[in-house]
């Protein structure tokens, strides 16, 4: 199987096998069924699809949609390096669904870390066994007023008493209420059973009095709205989500404000660090889409386009900028999948530069092609503009450098 050359010589059997067997998967059904989805002109059309279903069914058969939580629930039970070798390949088949199968994770991975009976038989037991995806987890944290700036723990004005979330819970007897929207940017929203809420417990603290909950969206007052319509990684489900009066059982609260911003910082470090690995996978699909036109596909001046210099150079800049960004996301995610607190700026360092390596790599994927880089026939185009999103995603990267500064 051709992949890249892994510069980690002590590699096991079984992480090479991994890699292999996830590669094959993004080869044989993501990549085909992100650019059949990409084709849709609605994005109700995509989640109607037998294919995105089929699609779905098939990363969960292979627990892909487990890939955070230890095998001791029921999960993968990967080791840092495991997952980033995962990321990276199912980022190279389609962004679109690696990140729909990370965040589907998120309820359940997040009720493992503090677990209780009936989170465990509820929530993270199920989701785990799930093989059909009929279980489907989303991160509910964006709001319509509050983006970016729900990712900034620990910096000074996530504590200013005058800015606070939208979505709000109040404890009323052994349930909690839930009032409030987020926003259309909720990735699996509108397809999902199950939701992570980052949400306001005590507006006096700030964005900094938050709590994390776990809400089961067949509850009364919860509604969704339409799907996003977006122009690249269509095959992510995003739209957003309203609850009125809706009330879970206090044991699905699974963070307070006390430790609040440590969570945050635990999931930022963690969301971010897996989009490093993703948009590794994504610069290289284009990188090697643009390598294979360039030496076997496009004649120019009576030689292949790989024979001019100018297209060596512009291949080997981008050779060297995803060999770059795989040290710096590897690094970053087995430090701080290893270590509580993380270094918080290393996740967003991966994340950032990344994302931005990436976009540039598709950029240039596209200029190779030429006029047939802007022609939907091939899938460079598709790469850049998923590429593109991945600098907003997450955390805008220029809000993100300015929490990473803070730490410094």
């Amino acid at each position: 199987m051709a992949l890249y050359t892994d510069l980690n010589i002590e590699l096991t059997d079984e992480q090479i096998a991994i890699k292999e067997e996830t590669h094959r998967f993004a080869k044989d059904v993501l990549r085909p069924a992100s650019l059949e989805l990409d084709k849709l002109p609605e994005p109700d059309q995509v989640i109607q699809s037998d294919l995105f279903w089929k699609t779905m069914k098939k990363g969960y058969a292979l627990g892909y949609h487990t890939i955070f939580i230890p095998d001791t629930w029921g999960g993968l039970g990967l080791d840092p390096l495991e997952v980033h070798l995962v990321l990276e390949e199912l980022g190279w088949g389609s962004s679109d669904f690696a990140i729909g199968f990370g965040v589907s994770c998120f309820p359940a991975f997040f009720a493992s870390m503090v677990p209780n009976d009936k989170l465990a038989e509820e929530i993270i037991e199920p989701f785990c066994e799930n093989k059909d995806a009929s279980i489907v987890g989303c991160w509910a944290i964006t709001e319509p007023e509050h983006g970016s700036d729900t990712l900034c723990p620990f910096t000074p004005q996530f504590s200013n008493p005058d800015i606070s979330g939208q979505l709000t819970a109040r404890l009323d007897g052994d349930e909690y209420v839930i009032e409030g929207q987020k926003s259309a940017w909720v990735s699996n929203g509108t397809v999902a059973t199950h939701a992570l809420a980052y949400l306001t417990l005590d507006p006096s603290k700030g964005m900094a009095g938050g709590g994390i909950c776990v809400i089961p969206l067949d509850l009364p007052g919860v509604r969704r709205g339409k799907p996003l319509q977006k122009m690249g990684k269509r095959a992510l489900n995003q739209g957003e989500l309203y609850f009125d009066g809706v009330r879970i059982p206090k044991e699905f609260m699974l963070v307070d404000p006390e430790s609040y911003e440590a969570m945050l910082d635990i999931t930022l470090s963690t969301a971010n660090a897996g989009m490093g690995a993703v948009y590794t996978g994504v610069a290289r699909a284009a990188y090697e889409e643009a390598l294979a036109y360039a030496k076997k596909q496009r004649i120019q001046g009576g030689k292949p386009l790989f024979e001019h210099q100018l297209i060596k150079h512009k291949l080997f800049q981008m050779f060297m900028k995803i060999e770059a960004g795989r040290a710096l996301s590897r690094a970053a995610m087995i430090y701080n999948y290893n270590n509580t607190p993380p270094k918080i700026e290393y996740s967003i360092a991966s994340k950032v530069f990344c994302t931005q390596m990436a976009f540039e790599v598709a950029g240039e994927a596209v200029q190779i092609f030429g006029g047939n880089g802007l022609a939907r026939e091939y899938p460079v185009e598709k790469f850049f503009r998923d590429a593109r999103a991945g600098m907003i995603e997450d955390g805008a990267n220029d809000t993100l450098m300015l929490t990473g500064a803070h730490h410094l």
